[in-house]
């Protein structure tokens, strides 16, 4: 039997603003978020590094380069000097623990990008008694087998890269019961998953029906295009992470699955 986790407890399919909404905003920024929740998202998107002082930020890159008016890598920088590069020239880079202080009844899907950011990371879920709302991801294995035990209590996480791999290879022929079986005794609830990879189709079919029939959710991400939330939607995913915000709201309200934020507080 799979375990229930509070962060997946609310009517599906799951709405997730993927930086809280980079298609329309300054992704990963404070006002990027309060225009996902302020259209009803319960659940926000977002990345997770530290500076060289320990101090935890929601941010994608590795750098600042990209989305700020300033250069170099996050993790070797103080907070003094990240502290004044503007995302978009305009917008100061938000502490995680801002984020999840400021919307006490939204949910958080972090996605650990480097291993110096999960010793902040599990500091700010203990300070801010966010255990059951966030769920933590990453594209390392190490790194989440990490996170999970600097946590220290079990939250809610998703399938990383192997798993996956694991759980694509089990639904394409039944060769693979043993995976099956070590999947099933994970008891990890659920798969946050791309549309393809390197030419393989990874979201099928047949892998949300090996799913489901383990008691995991799949989430879907990043689905910028209506049409495709919609297909998705029909093959029975249980997530989606868009950028498109608005898109996927009215996708959601056509079918009458749209739960806009309300969760107690």
């Amino acid at each position: 039997m799979q375990r229930r986790y509070a962060f997946l407890d609310h009517p599906g399919p799951l709405a997730f603003a993927h930086r809280g909404g980079a298609a329309e905003g300054r992704e990963n920024s404070h006002a990027a978020f309060a225009r996902a929740v302020e259209l009803g998202y319960t659940y926000l998107e977002t990345d997770a590094h530290a500076t060289a002082d320990g101090v935890l930020l929601a941010f994608h890159d590795h750098t600042l380069d990209r989305v700020t008016d300033r250069r170099g890598r996050i993790s070797d920088l103080p907070y003094r000097v990240v502290r004044q590069a503007r995302i978009g020239g305009t917008e100061e880079i938000p502490l995680l623990e801002d984020l999840l202080g400021s919307w006490p009844g939204v949910r958080f899907n972090i996605d650990v990008k480097e291993t110096s950011s999960i010793g902040p990371l599990a500091r700010v879920i203990r300070r801010t008694n966010a255990y059951d709302r966030v769920c933590v991801t990453s594209f390392s294995e190490e790194r989440l087998a990490r996170a999970r035990a600097a946590i220290g209590r079990d939250v809610c996480s998703s399938l990383g890269p192997l798993g996956v791999m694991s759980l694509r290879a089990a639904s394409s022929t039944t060769r693979y019961g043993r995976l099956l079986a070590r999947l099933a005794r994970a008891g990890v609830p659920c798969a946050q998953v791309p549309l393809g990879f390197r030419g393989l189709r990874v979201t099928t079919p047949a892998l949300i029906r090996t799913a489901h029939a383990l008691g995991m959710q799949i989430h879907v991400w990043t689905i910028n295009d209506t049409g495709e939330m919609d297909r998705l939607l029909d093959l029975g995913v249980d997530g989606v992470m868009t950028d498109n915000i608005s898109g996927l709201r009215r996708v959601l309200e056509e079918r009458g699955l749209w739960h806009p934020a309300g969760l107690p507080v």
